[in-house]
């Protein structure tokens, strides 16, 4: 856990392509909250089991929600993400080093 305080691991969270695609659908609404069931009508599924994968995203900081009367509107908190970016920035320098090396040798062996 982070400092956030999270309950659930960020890379866990976007392992699931469906938690992939609330993050993008939330992320096209340009910090617009969207409510739960114009979420539910981009899947073939329940808005129960959107509900589960949003309770998901939420635990690990990528969701704010907020009740509206009735209806809970949610929206993206990219914050979270930087994480991964920064697990992925250091290994695209890893294999970029590693890469750089074995061409070395290539050149060198071709001499």
């Amino acid at each position: 856990m982070n400092e956030n305080n999270q309950l659930r691991d960020v890379f866990d969270a976007i392992a699931d392509p469906t938690r992939r695609r609330l993050i993008r659908l939330l992320a096209e609404a340009k910090e617009k909250e969207v409510p739960l069931h114009e979420l539910t009508e981009q899947f073939r599924m329940g808005r129960t089991a959107v509900s589960k994968h949003l309770t998901i995203l939420k635990e690990a900081g990528l969701v704010l929600d907020r009740k509206v009367g009735r209806e809970t509107r949610y929206r993206l908190n990219a914050a979270p993400l930087r994480e991964v970016l920064d697990w992925v920035a250091f290994y695209s320098g890893f294999w970029n080093a590693n890469m750089l090396r074995l061409n070395q040798l290539l050149e060198e062996e071709e001499e």
